[in-house]
């Protein structure tokens, strides 16, 4: 469906606004059928994405800088995160021990089992949003929506 039907626009749009409308409303999509994964383990996008970049720390710690810098929505509020995390057993946070201003956060093993026993259902959604393209037409898109953020 296009997005002036989706959207129930009456004007012309510009083809530069159906780009930003599409690519906000499929996030949207996307976003929205994510969260119904999430839900019922009381997770957030955000506090998955945590957990996903502290699994990939391969046993070592994070900073709350390396995992700020590493999140996907750049906005999070990462303290709030990892005390949500922490309430939960998905996380570990103690004071580094060579420089106390410094905070390092580790996933716990039920951290990690969680993440597992969601991995098949997150690559199922990865999935599903790519099943009507081709591997071409998949490829074509990454590059174009990777081309489309590097304005200066």
């Amino acid at each position: 469906m296009r997005i002036e039907e989706i959207i129930k626009s009456n004007v012309t749009l510009s083809d530069s606004k159906k780009i930003i409308l599409n690519v906000m409303y499929t996030h949207n999509v996307i976003g929205d059928k994510f969260s119904e994964i999430l839900k019922p383990h009381d997770l957030s996008s955000e506090q998955y994405n945590v957990l996903r970049i502290l699994r990939g720390q391969k046993g070592f710690p994070a900073n709350m800088c390396v995992i700020q810098e590493r999140m996907i929505a750049k906005n999070s509020n990462t303290t709030r995160l990892i005390d949500k995390l922490l309430l939960k057993d998905l996380v570990t946070r103690e004071v580094c021990p060579d420089n106390r201003r410094k905070i390092e956060v580790q996933i716990t093993q039920k951290g990690l089992d969680l993440l597992k026993y969601l991995d098949p259902m997150v690559i199922e959604h990865e999935n599903y949003f790519s099943s009507n393209l081709n591997p071409d037409e998949v490829v074509l898109l990454n590059d174009l929506l990777e081309k489309y953020r590097q304005l200066k």
